[in-house]
């Protein structure tokens, strides 16, 4: 019986990224994402020619109620779950400097990026609880994508920073809350990653990354995340929990 993994915002990006590899590794997939079904229709087959099941959960994770029934569909489907991967996020709809930021955008991306996985968290981890006391081999694990801006600041969006910040203490929290049930918890920080959240700042980075800000000059891929995703989904790190993964091509490196 393959293992199941949810993974919000994994219908493109980052999250179809880690998806294939999943797939690729014999995890059958729950899709989370916010496009209608037939929008998505294609990278679903892609997906199960891999060899896997496939269900899309159409939601937005900021929404309890959306949240309730994401869960509730991977229940009626596989009545399992073993991976959950927090990936959905948002940049700010418009960059705006600290000074002239609103309440709206900061209110809008710390609602998606870090209380609606903060809340699946929780809902997802006492589900899991309860499959570990019911099987005791049961493996389980919970994995936050958060991003370098949990530490390294851009001015230009403050409240994408914070509410990666405030994931990687999540990511902590959860960790020390489910050490008891041998539930690890982890995050994976990505660098620049080539997505359509980072295509309309491209030129600027193509610079910045030929004049070496990060020590291997070429972008992040999905597909570079997936690969890390994969391999602690799939149990090769079984004494760590609660670290950080940083998928950046040496950019956080402290260098004179």
């Amino acid at each position: 019986m393959n293992s199941v993994a949810l993974i919000t915002g994994g219908s493109r990006g980052i999250g179809l990224g880690i998806a294939k590899h999943l797939a690729r590794s014999c995890f059958d997939l729950a899709i989370n994402g916010i496009r209608p079904a037939e929008q998505v229709r294609d990278v679903l087959d892609e997906l199960r020619d891999l060899g896997v099941d496939v269900i899309y959960c159409q939601g937005d994770v900021s929404n309890p109620a959306h949240r309730t029934l994401l869960l509730n569909q991977v229940r009626e489907h596989f009545g399992r779950l073993n991976v959950l991967v927090n990936n959905a996020g948002m940049a700010p709809r418009s960059r705006k400097d600290i000074l002239e930021t609103t309440e709206e955008s900061f209110e809008e991306v710390i609602r998606v990026n870090l209380q609606g996985p903060y809340f699946l968290t929780q809902n997802v981890a006492n589900w899991m609880i309860a499959q570990k006391e019911a099987e005791p081999l049961f493996k389980a694990c919970i994995i936050n994508i958060t991003s370098i801006s949990a530490s390294v600041a851009s001015v230009n969006r403050g409240e994408y920073c914070i509410s990666k910040a405030g994931l990687s203490m999540m990511t902590k929290l959860f960790a020390v809350r489910l050490g008891d049930y041998d539930i690890p918890v982890l995050e994976i920080q990505p660098g620049i990653i080539k997505t359509d959240m980072t295509a309309s700042v491209e030129d600027k980075y193509n610079k910045l990354i030929e004049d070496g800000l990060s020590l291997q000059k070429r972008w992040g891929t999905p597909d570079d995340v997936g690969r890390a995703v994969t391999a602690i989904a799939s149990g090769n790190f079984p004494f760590s929990t609660g670290q950080t993964f940083v998928v950046d091509g040496g950019l956080t490196i402290p260098r004179l």
